[in-house]
């Protein structure tokens, strides 16, 4: 078991969509918490204080129970707990602890993460979750050898293994950086990768690289390779693609109905609207049901 067992050292309340998850109880807010420590060394890191501390000791005080937590969210009147802001798998035992809690309760458990979980123990992590979004960072293995310290296959091994072997929500997210992971070539591979082996419903979010990390010399990913990006992913079969860490995209982060193309919900920010959809996820036009867990 994990030393950061029962060890919270961030804990807020995000909006759902801030994980970024637009497909899961949209426009609720969910009570996210992390730990310390990491499983890969990703150079463009936005979280390193926590991933990768001086030293790592937990702190002195008496350790949060996987009870409290699920306590403070029904008393809030959160719907869901998420382990983020660093690696789940680094402290997956008590990820696993909390969402039994919150199963106990009626509440639901959500996973942000790397997805680079080992064969024994990713269809066991992702059972107790409700709902997860995975980095899919490149299409490449040398961009994670290089970047990331880690290797591409474990990550599509975890990806196929939530759809295949869970009952767990996915939606993924690829960060474009430019140089790096933002060819049309590779984008093709990757979306056409997500359509084939994850589904055509699966949402998937591309969000824009800013300068961070050891990798403040390239710039900030032009929104004209987010808009390509998405209509490649739109070309490959892909119902439901994103954009993320921009502004003045509305169109980019609203969801539409595949079947009529009504606009379903619209998104400012993370603030997120139901527009033409009912309670259950279906089209008020048309009457198709949309991808995701609404209720």
């Amino acid at each position: 078991m994990a030393e950061t067992w029962g060890w919270p050292v961030a804990m807020h309340v995000d909006p759902i969509e801030k994980k970024p998850l637009n497909h899961f109880l949209p426009g609720t807010p969910v009570l996210s918490l992390g730990t310390l420590g990491c499983n890969l060394s990703c150079r463009f890191c936005q979280n390193w204080e926590l991933s990768h501390p001086e030293g790592g000791a937990v702190p002195a005080r008496k350790p949060v129970l996987p009870e409290e937590v699920a306590r403070v969210a029904v008393q809030e009147g959160i719907p869901s707990v998420a382990a983020t802001y660093n690696e789940p798998a680094v402290w997956a035992e008590y990820a696993m602890d909390i969402a039994d809690a919150c199963h106990e309760r009626d509440l639901r458990m959500v996973a942000v993460t790397s997805g680079y979980f080992s064969e024994e123990s990713r269809v066991e992590f992702f059972r107790k979750m409700d709902a997860a979004n995975v980095d899919l960072k490149s299409f490449r293995d040398d961009f994670y050898r290089k970047l990331c310290g880690a290797r591409l296959a474990p990550v599509l091994e975890t990806l196929e293994a939530i759809r295949n072997e869970t009952g767990c929500w996915l939606e993924v997210t690829t960060l474009l950086i430019p140089g790096e992971n933002d060819s049309e070539q590779e984008i093709d591979e990757l979306t056409a990768w997500v359509a084939e082996h994850l589904g055509e419903g699966t949402p998937l979010h591309f969000s824009a690289f800013h300068p961070d990390g050891e990798m403040r010399n390239l710039p900030p990913t032009p929104v004209e390779t987010l808009q390509r990006a998405r209509k490649q992913a739109k070309e490959n079969g892909l119902r439901h693609v994103y954009v993320g860490n921009v502004r003045g995209e509305e169109d980019a982060t609203a969801t539409f109905c595949p079947d009529c193309g009504a606009r379903l919900i619209d998104r400012e920010g993370f603030a997120a609207r139901k527009i033409a959809m009912d309670a259950d996820g279906r089209c008020k036009t048309c009457g198709r049901m949309c991808e995701g867990v609404w209720k």
